[in-house]
């Protein structure tokens, strides 16, 4: 029988996380008799992640493992992951689960009622409960990147970069098909890319909690994050005009006709 929901989770030296993150899963998954596979995509770590989840797998049910060598970028893994994913909706979140697992629940309901085929969580709705915060340096930064984000590519969200995502099968694995960017900068390829194709996204407040054992170098990776940027923007053309507006925009629209 296929799995509702495939969970797709990038990882680069993650053994000491992902026990504890998997657990919570399983946990979850096991509360709510959901049916779900788990692929974890081992981005070429240099500590024993794939190990950690290959014992992990001989005990925990729908847990697989995908494994490559060189670390190829978070986008990547991804795209790896979705494109073996068998699930009628998909999930890709953070080995850190910076988001709880419990949120799923939260975007699967703008899914299944809404007629959405991507609900994406923020963390800057005024409804989002951010727990804990990233330092100042790094709330600079991503303020920053999102303003070029809206100046060069795609002008509807308030955030971009929240690693939880939920997407009907159909619209992950046709959008990662198309995806070419491996690094950080995914995100805004993605969600281009669906509003290019046409997909209703839904931008939802959830809670988070920064994890502080970030893997991000905020030069080299802004550098190539901003390089991207440009890539996707001469591949996908123009920015593209906001159309839809955040989740409570559209609920108070339409609410008042």
């Amino acid at each position: 029988m296929l799995p509702e929901t495939t969970i797709v989770i990038p990882a680069y030296n993650e053994a000491e996380r992902l026990p504890g993150s998997l657990g919570k899963i399983q946990a979850y998954l096991m509360g709510r008799e959901l049916e779900a596979e788990i692929v974890v995509v081992d981005d070429g770590s240099t500590d024993n992640t794939a190990a950690v989840v290959r014992d992990l797998a001989a005990s925990m049910r729908g847990l697989r493992l995908i494994s490559y060598p060189g670390n190829r970028g978070k986008g990547y893994a991804l795209r790896k992951g979705v494109q073996s994913s068998r699930g009628s909706l998909v999930l890709v979140t953070d080995a850190d689960l910076s988001t709880p697992i419990e949120e799923l629940e939260t975007l699967k309901q703008h899914i299944s009622a809404q007629s959405h085929q991507i609900a994406i969580g923020s963390r800057a709705l005024p409804l989002s409960d951010v727990v804990r915060a990233q330092p100042t340096w790094r709330k600079g930064m991503g303020r920053l990147f999102n303003q070029i984000v809206k100046l060069l590519v795609i002008d509807d969200f308030m955030d971009t970069q929240c690693g939880f995502k939920l997407f009907s099968g159909e619209a992950a694995r046709r959008l990662f098909d198309e995806a070419r960017i491996d690094r950080f900068a995914y995100d805004v390829e993605i969600l281009a890319l669906a509003k290019r194709n046409g997909y209703r996204i839904a931008e939802v407040p959830i809670t988070w909690k920064n994890c502080t054992a970030s893997k991000v170098n905020p030069v080299l990776d802004s550098l190539q994050m901003l390089a991207d940027l440009v890539k996707i923007r001469i591949r996908i053309g123009q920015r593209q005009e906001k159309v839809l507006a955040p989740l409570e925009s559209l609920d108070s629209e339409s609410a008042n006709p």
